[in-house]
């Protein structure tokens, strides 16, 4: 599937302006907590997605559907995705949350199901192998790939945090992991020019670290909603200040809400409406706080 023309941080601001939200809709369909009315299989998880998607996208910027809640269907669970994918407007990015990276030529074949087959505009990567492990993902100029780097889960600072020493090269200080991660991934944007990070809002405090030492990437940032993250640091910190990606509505930023959204269906008696309500509040509290200049 082909994306419609410009890049992917084009596109992005395109649609941001247009509804006037940095809001992406996070598709991550439990079947153990799909509502009444919807069966705990892949055809209640189909059911559900459609009519969430169809309630919801109206009001967002993006989209990002978890791959692991449709891989645990085999081959029907991601025929079902590719079936959800279409519903998705052309003009609407869809950033598939599949963390990939490994060696070269298996993220070449990882960058074809994804952009190729999938038609997914963004990914979500891991910068554990290196730049070279993920290479193929950043060698698309109509693409992106958001790399983790600071996440929202309870355990992130686990690893994240660790101390790394000085790079003498850069003249680069010792600081936690996730920081030295952010530096490198704005040196693979320098050379590809489709790198983002993935930062949590659960961890405001190093938001607003990460954005100073990246000001110019795009920030992908889940965690607000059922995880607590705080939205408010998330617009303050997370549109970027420089770059192609601060030079545009929004500041090539997106914040996810999952179950903040597909949770109003639950017990509601009018599920699609409820669902639509809920993803028009929530855009509503993450406006487009920078507009094109």
């Amino acid at each position: 599937m082909t994306p419609p023309g410009g890049t992917y941080l084009e596109r992005l601001a395109d649609r941001t302006a247009r509804v006037g939200t940095v809001l992406c809709l996070g598709v991550d369909p439990d079947p153990t907590a799909l509502p009444e009315g919807f069966s705990p299989d892949l055809q209640g998880v189909e059911r559900f997605v459609r009519m969430l998607l169809e309630a919801a996208v109206p009001h967002v910027a993006a989209v990002k559907p978890n791959l692991a809640f449709f891989e645990a269907f085999g081959s029907a669970g991601m025929a079902a995705l590719e079936r959800l994918r279409a519903l998705v407007p052309p003009d609407v990015p869809l950033i598939a949350d599949a963390k990939r990276g490994d060696i070269g030529s298996t993220a070449a074949r990882q960058a074809v199901a994804l952009f190729d087959r999938l038609g997914a505009d963004a990914v979500t990567v891991s910068p554990y192998l290196g730049r070279e492990a993920i290479a193929p993902l950043l060698d698309r100029p109509d693409r992106y790939a958001y790399v983790l780097c600071r996440t929202s889960n309870p355990g992130a600072g686990e690893l994240q945090d660790l101390l790394v020493d000085a790079d003498a090269e850069f003249a680069w200080p010792a600081e936690p992991l996730h920081v030295r991660v952010a530096r490198r991934a704005r040196l693979w944007n320098e050379r590809h020019g489709t790198v983002g990070l993935v930062v949590g809002a659960t961890a405001p405090r190093e938001l607003e670290v990460l954005r100073r030492i990246a000001p110019d990437l795009g920030f992908l940032v889940p965690g607000v909603g059922a995880q607590g993250g705080d939205a408010d640091a998330a617009l303050a910190h997370g549109p970027a200040t420089a770059g192609s990606a601060g030079s545009r509505a929004g500041g090539g930023l997106v914040v996810n809400v999952s179950r903040g959204i597909a949770g109003a269906a639950t017990g509601a008696a009018d599920p699609s409406a409820a669902v639509a309500q809920a993803a028009a509040r929530w855009a509503a509290t993450l406006p487009v706080l920078q507009s094109l200049p």
